[in-house]
């Protein structure tokens, strides 16, 4: 089976802490032919001088992550895109678990995911993402979605919305076939939660949700979130 060309398309703002250990993790895909696309939103530290000779393009775009990682799908060149935070490690064999979902019929998917960090509830935060994904077909940004590059221009892409775009992509992509729920895990980063509380963070995104689901406006629920 041949892996079709991956290109992972990275929104990045502000994150010189952390960016070049995220892109060199992903040198050996680049070896392999795959394409690394960093999109930033504009950062005001060292973040794209620190990805300098890590990437194949480092592209600037209106900040926002749904209009930077359109601006990298509008650039890439692979058969294959995939959206994947900067603070979002992939497992060693991830691309051949994409190819395998993709030549068994899956025309999108993402991954499982598991939280890493000091508090003990992130492996029960994880595994209530990823049953949650499972259930509703429906996936989030952590979990780093996969789709075939034809498919995503079909349907205009992510939608221009500050919050929710992965929620609004996933419905448009289920117009067209389930999802491919790998079990592989993908590990990121627990910060958000750290940073403002962890019970404090999962009321907030579960009222978030329920909000949207209920028709408030993306822009109201970003403004809540800020």
């Amino acid at each position: 089976m041949s892996t079709p060309r991956v290109s992972l398309i990275v929104p990045v703002l502000d994150e010189a802490l952390g960016i070049a250990a995220t892109l060199d993790a992903l040198a050996a895909l680049r070896a392999q032919g795959h394409e690394v696309i960093v999109v930033d939103g504009g950062s005001r530290d060292d973040t794209v001088a620190r990805c300098a000779g890590r990437a194949d393009q480092v592209l600037a775009a209106p900040r926002g992550r749904a209009r930077q990682m359109n601006a990298g799908a509008a650039a890439a060149h692979g058969e294959v895109l995939l959206f994947l935070h900067a603070d979002t490690r992939l497992p060693a064999d991830a691309l051949a678990a994409v190819a395998d979902a993709l030549a068994r019929g899956a025309s999108w998917g993402r991954f499982d995911v598991r939280i890493e960090g000091r508090s003990a509830m992130f492996p029960v935060i994880a595994w209530m993402m990823n049953a949650r994904s499972r259930l509703t077909g429906m996936a989030t940004g952590d979990q780093a979605i996969f789709v075939r590059r034809a498919l995503f221009a079909s349907i205009g892409g992510y939608p221009d919305q500050p919050l929710m775009e992965d929620i609004e992509l996933s419905r448009r992509l289920k117009r067209h076939g389930a999802p491919a729920c790998l079990r592989l895990r993908v590990a990121t980063s627990g910060r958000r939660w750290e940073q403002h509380g962890v019970w404090r963070t999962i009321v907030l995104m579960w009222r978030l949700r329920l909000r949207y689901w209920l028709g408030t406006p993306a822009d109201a629920l970003a403004r809540a979130y800020r």
